[in-house]
């Protein structure tokens, strides 16, 4: 941002305003140190307590630990030993591949807005200011409707691994006591999420590169002497079974692993630099595919044939001890470790959760400040959480008690397909979204010099988004009618969140046209808003980051300066 913006922003504050600003947001600096321009500008930009906005308070390496293992959780440690038993490892491995390529994609396009345009809705936002409200309507609520559902799921599976150690108590007794502690937290101050995601986050990518290691060193038989499998589970016709009908099913799986790698475009408008923060998680979304489930699903399908027992068990999630992950350590040797393993996937549970709040709360928020949703669920407190969102979203862990009824496995089925071709629309609109974004923002004249990160090779991977976000969705349904025996439960499940699509979209155009009375269902690209919530205005994205930069060179070296002058370096 120039000087002049700066001064304009801050002529309202006093000096004592601005030191008190910087030492409540930015506690980690010290008190005596004289605040940096983009400093007081995160504070002044999110807005005072009695505006009712929430808290640019994350940091960026809350952002990047959130976008390498901020939502791994059952995804990656119990529904991969089903598709493996579903399918084989080979048709598992090429299926999260593909899967992985495709949301990569997919966040490459995201980055583009979300780092110009960091707000709490994102692609709902988006769709609504650069299609058509009723997009962004029908992404907003079927986001939220994701998350919300992803809550009792989560919480299941937290209750499946606690009962390992506790059998006598009920999948919703431990839902209670889960439930409580995760509420408190995101009741604080959206940093104390970032805080508990960063930690949680980083024992889950400990625990899997341990995982790959020991897995690795199982496998090719390297522990005790012990002959491993080696590559025989991938020979004699064992790593593709059940032809393309068991291959496209396992595509669902892979849609619920990796839900929520958007999330980061979700916690950009509560990141105190997105701008620069966006694009570099954008860059660890890479890593995350090709370390935490590429080679985990590969190290899984070395070590244990997909006819096993306890992938058969795993495929129904009925025990926590069918966890590849604790197969694998117990078959090598480190049975003593089983508890420690299922301590950590328990943490990767409930750091799933604590996401599923978070985003499930945000979205609703950001729905009610666009006027698609009632008007509480913009209220925030004096922390800038949006605590009628929060409840709105507690009020799906409920849904845990269904588990008594039918049975955790049916249960987490369920939620599964419904959440896992729920996030296959979201993804393949936000390919559409990035298309109409960059036609209407070269057709009002705009450089693209101003965008804070740009996707590469531009249209392909929009366009590659759709026609494998439709490829995929071709499969799925083709999956759900092969299965034999034909059950309709299966195709309800496959493809109810097609006609919720549907509904909502259809539902609101309607309103629009009747009660609204708008006569024009898209935004026209001249109409198309590109200078609210950017993070500079059209025209000045070159100026502002040579302004940002030469602050900062300035900062380092004072900071250099006072270690010397003090002694401390």
């Amino acid at each position: 941002m120039t000087n002049d913006q700066f001064r304009r922003q801050s002529a309202d504050l006093s000096e004592k305003e601005k030191s008190a600003v910087v030492d409540e947001i930015f506690s980690p600096l010290s008190a005596n140190r004289n605040p940096t321009p983009w400093q007081l500008w995160a504070k002044i930009s999110s807005g005072a307590n009695e505006n009712n906005t929430t808290h640019r308070g994350m940091q960026p390496r809350h952002l990047m630990m959130i976008a390498i293992g901020g939502t791994i959780g059952t995804g990656i440690f119990l529904s991969a030993g089903s598709a493996i038993a579903l399918a084989g490892p080979g048709s598992t491995l090429l299926s999260y591949f593909v899967v992985g390529l495709f949301v990569y994609t997919v966040v490459i396009t995201l980055g583009e807005m979300s780092s110009m345009f960091p707000v709490s809705g994102a692609f709902s936002v988006f769709g609504t200011r650069f299609i058509s409200p009723a997009l962004g309507f029908t992404l907003g609520w079927n986001y939220w409707l994701q998350w919300s559902l992803s809550i009792p799921s989560e919480l299941t599976a937290a209750a499946i691994i606690l009962q390992y150690w506790t059998p006598a108590l009920l999948t919703w007794h431990w839902a209670i006591i889960i439930i409580v502690p995760i509420f408190l937290l995101q009741l604080i101050h959206v940093r104390v999420y970032g805080e508990t995601e960063y930690w949680l986050a980083l024992v889950k990518v400990l625990m899997i590169i341990i995982f790959i290691f020991v897995g690795l060193i199982y496998d090719w038989g390297g522990i005790k002497r012990h002959r491993g499998p080696g590559l025989s589970n991938f020979q004699n016709s064992q790593a593709f079974i059940g032809g393309f009908s068991a291959f496209a099913q396992t595509f669902v799986y892979a849609f619920y692993s990796f839900g929520g790698i958007e999330l980061v475009a979700i916690a950009a408008g509560e990141s105190a630099k997105p701008h620069r923060s966006v694009p570099r998680a954008i860059k660890a979304t890479f890593f995350r595919i090709i370390l935490f489930y590429i080679l985990a699903i590969l190290t899984i399908g070395l070590c244990i044939n997909y006819r096993d027992e306890t992938l058969l068990t795993a495929a129904f999630n009925s025990d926590v001890a069918a966890s590849p992950l604790t197969v694998i350590f117990m078959r090598a040797g480190f049975g003593a470790a089983v508890h420690v393993v299922n301590a950590v996937l328990l943490t990767a549970v409930l750091s799933a959760t604590n996401s599923c709040f978070y985003a499930s709360s945000r979205m609703l928020l950001a729905l009610a400040r666009s006027g698609q949703a009632p008007r509480i669920f913009g209220w925030v407190n004096r922390r800038g959480v949006p605590v009628p969102a929060l409840l709105m979203a507690l009020s799906f862990s409920f849904l845990t008690f269904l588990t008594t009824i039918w049975g955790e496995g049916i249960v987490f089925t369920w939620l599964l397909n419904i959440t896992g071709i729920s996030a296959l629309l979201v993804w393949t609109s936000i390919g559409f979204i990035s298309l109409r974004f960059r036609h209407a923002y070269l057709a009002q004249g705009l450089s693209l010099s101003d965008l804070p990160y740009r996707q590469p090779i531009y249209p392909l991977l929009p366009i590659g988004v759709i026609v494998l976000g439709t490829l995929m969705f071709i499969a799925q349904g083709y999956a759900a009618v092969r299965q034999d025996p034909l059950e309709a439960k299966n195709v309800v499940a496959t493809y109810i969140g097609v006609a919720l699509y549907i509904i909502l979209y259809a539902g609101y155009s309607v309103y629009e046209r009747v009660y609204q009375q708008r006569s024009q269902h898209f935004v026209p690209t001249s109409e198309v808003d590109f200078v609210t919530d950017a993070v500079w205005k059209p025209g000045e994205g070159t100026a502002a980051r040579k302004q940002e930069k030469k602050v900062y060179e300035q900062f380092q070296w004072r900071t250099v300066g006072r270690w010397f002058k003090r002694g401390t370096y």
